[in-house]
């Protein structure tokens, strides 16, 4: 009798083991490349959210003018979360018909928590007050009342923001950068701006205003921002508008 050819348990079992740890492999392997992809899609994404953020921030400091109430000032206790208040010429087009009867309208810039998807997220608002809003307040000598948040009219210009501190410096009479102070004469030349934005893969752990302020342990502390792999920070030196004071 022939005997036909064929594989014996011990070859089968050997040949699924070996079948086990190719795909094993491969999963690992596709799990690898996935958190890699994650990894450089949420920095892309986070680079490019920044530098909107900036380029809007220096669009609007460039024809700024500075005002004793216009506010200038780093609050939060765990993460700076900086208060930026300002008038600034605007062109027709930002505003409404109804809305501008000139240039000079107010831009305001500060950190909120928004609740966005069930969970809090946040964020770096920018409240922009038309030029009637604007010379009504300062007719009435009363221009604070034009940074204060507004939920109909503020949007925010940056999600997942854990810090935003601002600077001001002007030149001292050698020409040196210095510390700004109130005592100043004139207004800044310019804005220190320092923002750090949390990655997509651990915002989406932060859940509550108390996971922002450091609850959770993988944010860290600002001290620790720059080494922080779940964070991107940056730094531009912005100037601030023309010499014009109020």
């Amino acid at each position: 009798m022939t005997r036909r050819p064929g594989f014996t348990l011990i070859e089968l079992l050997a040949s699924v083991v070996v079948g086990s740890i190719v795909l094993l492999a491969a999963a690992a392997l596709l799990g690898t490349s996935g958190e890699g992809y994650e990894r450089v899609g949420g920095g892309v994404a986070t680079e490019r959210e920044a530098r909107a953020l900036i380029s809007q921030l220096t669009s609007d400091l460039a024809t700024a003018s500075f005002h004793k109430d216009g506010p200038i000032e780093n609050t939060g206790t765990a993460w700076p979360a900086a208060r930026l208040g300002f008038p600034s010429l605007q062109p027709a087009a930002a505003q409404s018909r109804n809305g501008r009867i000139g240039d000079l309208c107010a831009i305001h810039y500060y950190i909120k928590d928004l609740e966005i998807g069930g969970k809090t997220v946040r964020c770096l608002m920018r409240g922009f007050r038309e030029s009637m809003d604007t010379f009504a307040a300062l007719g009435n000598d009363d221009i604070s009342s034009l940074f204060q948040p507004d939920d109909t009219l503020d949007e925010p210009v940056a999600f997942n923001v854990a810090a935003f501190e601002v600077r001001p410096i002007a030149r001292d009479a050698n020409g040196q950068w210095r510390e700004w102070t109130r005592n100043d004469t004139q207004g800044p030349e310019a804005i220190d701006v320092k923002i750090a934005i949390v990655r997509r893969e651990l915002a989406g752990r932060l859940r509550t205003s108390a996971d922002w302020d450091g609850g959770n342990p993988q944010l860290g502390t600002p001290a620790e921002a720059a080494r922080n792999r779940y964070l991107e920070t940056y730094r531009a030196m912005i100037r601030f508008g023309n010499d014009e004071s109020f």
